[in-house]
């Protein structure tokens, strides 16, 4: 109780002298409110809610942080900040101990966070007790100011013995060996590469060409095989028989197909949904999108040579679900990127999955899963798994951190304080969606402009068709349709490739009145084969991770000077 009287006594004096806080806090210790926990014979005693949740908006604001039983103003509120040696720091490894790292001559209380963590608890975890720098140098996309605004509550106090950042030996460099990448590609993170078609050419060819098809990577690119005819593939799980096929096997032994279909990553359009309220997670544009022709020899094939029951989707006590494990694996703990479909989307003979070993008729790239991926098409990127080693059947769903605690789509009032992974299903087919490619945000055009070409891209998952896209030039309040492109020979069900539009957008009359540029709002939106038609806002449709955003495209035009 001492400590506690003595921790509010200094939030008091801080609050006190804050230049944006009129007010004090009382002279008692605030009820309901504790320093983390006391021990009382023994026993662990709480007193009341965390009082991170009781004051996260007061410490916010005051930047005061709590860490351990003490509580410390940080560089930002007051030049008395306390100081830790990496000996104090060690000591903090467990909830219990409370978790506690060093960013630079930062330390940081991240025990409340750790749950939250994007990533899984496990890899923040080892980070417990010491330094992240390391970690974050391996994952790049913690380099960024966004990243280290959310670290900055938690800091407790600084380092004392901080002699600046460690040096990372070249030979333990996981990212040595990426691929080259096209420069138009408009990088969203550098290791991992994860880079996406420039806007303007994304929809410029019903297919993608391979350099400029946007990379989606979890972890570092496997080194390229020696020999990529001998890449093996293993195959079992429940129901099915042990084998191993060679990369040579699957093109000797098993028809060869050929399937035009689009890849979505599930975040395409994130960064739509970062202007309703923050989200984690890479900031996409509309270019993690590309439609490309898949050569290879269909799951099913594979599945049924394994001895798997053609039938085994009638079962009711059968595997539920077929695994897919890649060559990429963590260079921390080893994990490979893995995920899982339904059983019934492996073996159904009109569902068109593949194990493709060529990209519009050219051997797959690094980037791209070379030697071997699976595509599946009409669902979210993140199931087709790239560098594929291995299938398996089962009847649990795939346990890996990207199917269970990722891709997933929460309601709006989901945050990361509330959200339980397991209350929802991990995304399988991706919802109608469109974008508009051209004209780019802020384009400007010339005073008397009466019309302007307007085109772009429109997918949905399931095999739907698009039958139509209808665009606006103010915002939504009248429409007009567009010109559909389309690959051809989709069967019905079966339209896994997007369908591209285009359409002369009559612009508004601007006011008799008006003075200065016309501000105009371009709108598209789509509908598919069963009707499903985009939804008009994003703030309907917000979550957490920023998936699947299929709101209505907005881009904004000036027309005059």
């Amino acid at each position: 109780m001492m400590r506690q009287r003595r921790a509010i006594a200094l939030l008091r004096a801080a609050l006190q002298h804050h230049p944006c806080i009129s007010h004090t806090l009382p002279a008692n210790p605030v009820p309901g409110i504790r320093l983390l926990s006391s021990q009382t014979g023994g026993r662990k005693e709480n007193h009341g809610t965390r009082w991170q949740q009781t004051l996260g908006g007061i410490a916010a604001v005051s930047a005061v942080s709590l860490g351990a039983g003490c509580l410390s103003a940080t560089a930002e509120s007051s030049n008395k900040e306390a100081v830790f040696t990496k000996g104090d720091v060690s000591k903090h490894q467990t909830p219990e101990q409370r978790v506690w790292v060093t960013y630079k001559d930062g330390v940081y209380d991240i025990t409340d966070f750790v749950e939250m963590h994007p990533g899984g608890s496990s890899l923040i975890m080892m980070a417990a007790g010491g330094a992240v720098d390391p970690f974050w140098q391996m994952y790049q996309q913690h380099l960024k100011d966004e990243v280290r605004t959310m670290l900055k509550p938690y800091r407790i106090g600084r380092l004392a013995d901080y002699k600046g950042p460690e040096r990372k030996d070249p030979a333990e460099d996981p990212w040595k060996n990426e691929p080259a990448r096209h420069p138009a590609l408009v990088a969203r993170s550098n290791n991992p590469c994860n880079a996406e078609t420039p806007g303007p050419v994304v929809a410029a060819n019903l297919i993608t060409s391979n350099d400029i098809f946007y990379v989606r990577n979890h972890l570092p690119v496997p080194p390229e095989p020696k020999d990529p005819a001998r890449w093996q593939l293993s195959v079992g799980g429940e129901e099915a028989r042990s084998t191993s096929l060679t990369l040579e096997d699957l093109k000797t032994k098993f028809k060869k197909t050929t399937v035009t279909a689009a890849v979505e990553c599930a975040g395409n359009r994130r960064n739509e949904m970062k202007t309703v309220k923050p989200v984690r997670g890479l900031d996409w544009d509309t270019g993690a999108i590309g439609n490309a022709n898949w050569s290879g020899v269909k799951l099913r094939d594979v599945l049924l040579h394994a001895g798997v029951d053609p039938d085994v989707c009638d079962s009711l006590d059968g595997p539920r679900h077929v695994h897919f494990l890649g060559a990429d694996s963590d260079p921390l703990t080893g994990n490979v990127y893995a995920a899982s479909i339904p059983i019934e989307l492996a073996m159904a003979s009109n569902k068109d999955v593949l194990l493709a070993y060529e990209m519009n008729g050219e051997p797959l790239s690094r980037d791209h899963g070379a030697p071997l991926r699976v595509v599946v098409p009409g669902v979210v990127g993140a199931r087709s798994v790239k560098w594929v080693t291995q299938i398996v059947t089962s009847r649990e769903e795939s346990d890996s951190h990207w199917q269970q605690h990722d891709y997933k789509g929460f309601s709006p009032s989901v945050d990361w304080n509330n959200v339980d992974w397991s209350s929802a299903p991990a995304i399988q087919e991706a919802p109608v969606t469109s974008a508009i490619t051209a004209p780019s945000a802020n384009t400007q055009v010339e005073q008397g402009t009466t019309t302007i070409p307007v085109r772009g891209y429109a997918w949905s998952g399931g095999g739907r068709d698009i039958v139509r896209v209808d665009v606006s030039a103010d915002g939504g309040a009248t429409w007009q349709g567009t010109q559909l492109h389309k690959v051809p020979g989709q069967k019905p069900g079966r339209a896994w490739a997007w369908t591209l539009w285009e359409a002369e957008v009559i612009l508004p009359t601007p006011p008799a009145d008006s003075k200065g540029p016309q501000q105009v709002c371009l709108v598209c939106k789509a509908t598919d084969a069963s009707y499903n038609t985009q939804p008009d806002s994003v703030a309907g449709v917000w979550n957490l991770r920023g998936v699947v955003n299929n709101a209505w495209h907005r881009v904004g035009i000036s027309v005059g000077n």
